[in-house]
């Protein structure tokens, strides 16, 4: 089908982004890009961390940083009421009323996202009343009501009533989805939506978007570094590399016959499910955990003795070989981070044992555990977290050596950390910067070299790879898979992402709702799996299947066609 200029929603025309800094003066972000977008139409952007997929998003409301400058381009942007606009060129006043009115945004982090002292309700109804000047707050918390239930989340009531602390990262993302979409925009932006989401959740997530497409046709820029996520979801997909566009093409014709090496390494990273590593660890047990229970008070007396608990983590029995990969899969909410800062203490359990090495971990005196923090690490889940805003990498990466007196001095201590930097895919010229100059993947290769720094045994890899792109996840799970060999580390590693998992793990333990489901060999698991929980998070595994994508792409294409001609 040719172009028709007049179902055109967006046009990026010559987009130049550049950044600049009194240190290291200017650098450039996004070098002269262009796109269109059309009415019902899905837009998958990809690449690496650092490439300009976000400052693109970014920049189509004028939302970038007071230091970013717009080097050259216009954004066409075809409004409802206003006719065609350029979104570059508007004043505070006019781009304010096209954000969230006609330009909905969802920002790759829900945590950050959402105000932590107001209710997702208020939050919700705030964005409707700015948008509709003259609707009674009734209305407006009617309105909120219909749009959580739209989100498919459960007892709509509480979640209005709900900060954002209480619930979880797939309803936390509902939550955003419902901000983004209450006033009916015609385009949404999706900067990595379902990142940090197990797969059960990002399935339901993407549904929510497919209806939406169907439903109201609206018009969706994706953002993701999972590229099996974007082949089910996008009807053409932008490849960026380093601020410029190295492919664009419909969706099966990238996936199906990419032109660029790029894009060929892109496809290339992504572990495959079929394959598994084989090893031989040893047998001898390395970490035991016996009949461990945790749990949390939700419910306390006039005199702050606890009547009502949750119990996160529910009887769990296990052990790991010294030399092993234990990978840790569940749904959001399943206790499987819980459990992982049981063992380390970061969470005091209720009950059971940890013995590491034949220490209890969970007896031993405070001291004695500090001590042994240094052969045992945690990767976090959330990179926006876990870094001190107010230290410099250099720092960050420094300080555990100095706690745990590891080198001499602080001149071989920084000689170190640039290795570590350098070790994780980072320049060393990243030592003197802070957390917020760098990308979501950036800053979780930064806290990677971090947990390395102690030289541990053991290290607990938290969701240590769900916030990065396909080809710097493949260089990290290579690099872990290395250093366990050279150095015979041991890990525990959780994750949503079952096809890492399989990848990584020797054997797989499974959990739902704090209770243990299963465990086994890797390729046991994935081949016949017994319980449901198990099945459930193989069937949504998202996959590049190409006679699918054929299958959408003739669908919308029929469904267009039928609207048209109406």
């Amino acid at each position: 089908m040719e172009k028709n200029k007049a179902d055109i929603l967006l046009e990026v025309k010559d987009l130049s982004i550049s950044f600049n800094n009194e240190e290291r003066g200017s650098s450039t972000a996004v070098h002269s890009i262009n796109f269109a977008l059309k009415s019902g139409e899905t837009l998958g952007i990809v690449g690496e961390s650092g490439s300009g997929k976000s400052v693109t998003a970014l920049s189509l409301l004028q939302l970038l940083s007071d230091n970013a400058s717009i080097n050259s381009g216009e954004v066409l942007f075809n409004s409802k009421t206003k006719g065609t606009l350029n979104l570059l060129a508007l004043n505070k006043k006019e781009i304010r009323d096209i954000r969230g009115s006609e330009i909905g945004m969802i920002f790759q982090d829900p945590m950050s996202s959402l105000n932590p002292v107001l209710t997702c309700g208020y939050q919700l109804i705030e964005t409707i009343k700015i948008h509709e000047k003259k609707i009674s707050h009734a209305s407006a918390r009617k309105k909120a009501l219909q749009a959580f239930d739209l989100a498919q989340l459960k007892n709509p009531k509480k979640v209005f009533h709900s900060y954002p602390h209480q619930l979880s990262g797939g309803q936390k993302q509902r939550v955003l989805i419902s901000i983004a979409l209450a006033c009916n925009p015609s385009l949404l932006i999706a900067d990595e939506p379902t990142t940090a989401l197990d797969v059960t959740s990002q399935k339901g997530i993407l549904d929510l978007f497919y209806q939406f497409k169907e439903t109201r046709n609206t018009a969706c820029m994706f953002i993701s570094h999972d590229l099996s996520t974007v082949a089910q979801m996008a009807d053409k997909i932008i490849v960026m590399r380093k601020g410029i566009i190295v492919e664009y093409g419909t969706v099966f014709d990238v996936f199906n016959n990419p032109q660029h090496p790029y894009t060929k390494g892109l496809l290339a990273c992504r572990p495959r499910i079929d394959i598994t590593l084989k090893r031989l660890p040893t047998l001898d047990d390395f970490l035991e955990v016996k009949n461990l229970t945790a749990s949390f008070p939700i419910k306390k007396n006039i005199w702050g003795k606890e009547i009502k608990s949750f119990t996160a983590v529910d009887d769990i029995s296990f052990q790991v070989n010294e030399g092993e990969t234990l990978g840790l899969v569940g749904r959001s909410g399943c206790g499987k981070t819980t459990l992982g800062r049981c063992i380390l203490r970061l969470i005091e359990p209720k009950d059971g044992h940890v013995y590491f090495e034949g220490k209890d971990l969970a007896t031993i005196p405070k001291k004695e555990m500090n001590n042994l923090r240094r052969d045992i690490q945690i990767i976090f889940q959330n990179p926006y977290t876990s870094l001190n805003p107010r230290t410099t990498v250099g720092q960050s990466i420094i300080e555990p050596m100095k706690v745990h007196n590891i080198l001499s001095d602080d001149k071989a201590r920084k000689k170190e950390a640039i290795r570590l930097l350098e070790t994780v895919g980072l320049s060393s010229s990243y030592l003197n910067r802070y957390p917020h100059e760098f990308s979501g993947g950036q800053r979780q290769r930064i806290c990677i070299a971090r947990a390395l720094a102690t030289k541990p045994k053991f290290i607990i890899c938290d969701e240590s790879v769900s916030a990065l792109d396909v080809s710097v996840q493949a260089m990290v799970l290579n690099l872990l898979c290395d250093l366990k060999e050279k150095f015979n580390l041991t890990y525990i590693f959780i994750s949503h992402d079952l096809a890492v998992v399989k990848f990584i793990a020797d054997r797989i333990l499974v959990m739902e709702k704090g209770k243990l489901q299963e465990w086994g060999l890797a390729n046991e698991i994935y081949n016949n799996p017994k319980a449901e929980a198990t099945k459930n998070l193989i069937n949504a595994i998202p996959t590049a299947d190409f006679n699918k994508i054929k299958q959408n792409i003739l669908r919308n294409r029929i469904e267009r066609e039928k609207g048209a001609s109406k």
